[in-house]
């Protein structure tokens, strides 16, 4: 179950699993094209360049493919309004519609690209996230054993020291005791 294309020359259908989920920019850009909107398409995807990311580097990885994406719905809209497209001859017609799908077949690539780079930084985020965790328990683990050392060394080792010597004490008087000395 697809969209049809608008114009009778450039008639295919469009699955919905190529469009990626609702309301993503690969969605909204895919259904304004085949809607033949591409003004909002053009219009959707400067907005996405221009907003800001949660990820620092995305922008700087996304914008050539923002703006190749954008000359794609240019091209498209240029040949699926081509003017004098039926005066053309059978082979030219064919031509034109075989660079219309080359055309919208790049941009679903160029989209998709787009949120791949955006799952890696997520996926870089979440990682780098992992290892301030791991770095945090690692560290609270060194500290708590350093205490601990330090403790064992001045505070219990006298303790203990006293507790020893006494108990030594005790065991020695009651042995002489019991042995009559």
């Amino acid at each position: 179950m697809g969209l049809p294309a608008k114009k009778e020359q450039f008639q295919f259908q469009v699955e919905r699993s190529e469009m990626g989920k609702a309301d993503t920019l690969r969605y909204n850009v895919i259904s304004f094209v085949v809607e033949g909107q591409y003004d909002r398409a053009v219009s959707e995807l400067k907005n996405f360049a221009g907003k800001d990311s949660e990820y620092p580097r995305f922008q700087e990885k996304t914008e050539r493919y923002v703006s190749h994406a954008v000359d794609l719905v240019n091209a498209i809209r240029a040949k699926r309004n081509f003017p004098g497209a039926q005066y053309l001859t059978m082979a030219k017609q064919q031509e034109l519609n075989e660079r219309f799908r080359e055309h919208y077949s790049e941009l679903q690539v160029v989209l998709k690209r787009i949120e791949k780079i955006h799952i890696d930084l997520k996926l870089e985020d979440s990682r780098s996230t992992v290892w301030v965790v791991r770095a945090l328990v690692h560290s609270a683990f060194a500290i708590l054993l350093v205490a601990f050392m330090i403790e064992a060394t001045s505070g219990l080792m006298g303790t203990a020291h006293y507790v020893v010597d006494d108990g030594l004490n005790q065991t020695i008087n009651w042995f002489f005791d019991k042995i009559g000395w």
